[in-house]
């Protein structure tokens, strides 16, 4: 298992950027996958992008061109780069490290793009 501890959310005017941050504490050579995911009030948690540990990257539709997902192996935190924001992207964000046998998950931390 490993901890996982998210920074960076904040409140932001619509077309502009945040970055998030996710740090990985624990045995981290076990992670398949990094990932954010985002849940808005009254919706389901959705994928917003995932990189594998060879470095491959995925987005959701919605987030392709405006997000992008990186990695700092040394150390051992992920980001999410968000830019030209909008009010739809509001949600608390959420790290999460896929292992073989199930998800780790960061506690959260609120986006919130006013229009």
């Amino acid at each position: 298992q490993v901890r996982l501890v998210e920074s960076g959310g904040g409140l932001v005017q619509a077309g502009g950027s945040l970055i998030l941050s996710c740090t990985v504490s624990g045995s981290a050579f076990s992670i398949s996958a990094m990932g954010w995911y985002r849940q808005a009030p009254g919706r389901q948690r959705e994928l917003v992008a995932k990189i594998t540990s060879v470095g491959r990257s995925n987005y959701a539709d919605s987030v392709k061109g405006r997000f992008t997902i990186t990695r700092d192996i040394v150390k051992n935190t992920v980001y999410l780069q968000m830019n030209s924001l909008k009010p739809e992207d509001t949600a608390v964000y959420y790290c999460n490290a896929a292992h073989a046998w199930g998800d780790d998950w960061g506690q959260g931390t609120q986006v919130t793009v006013s229009s």
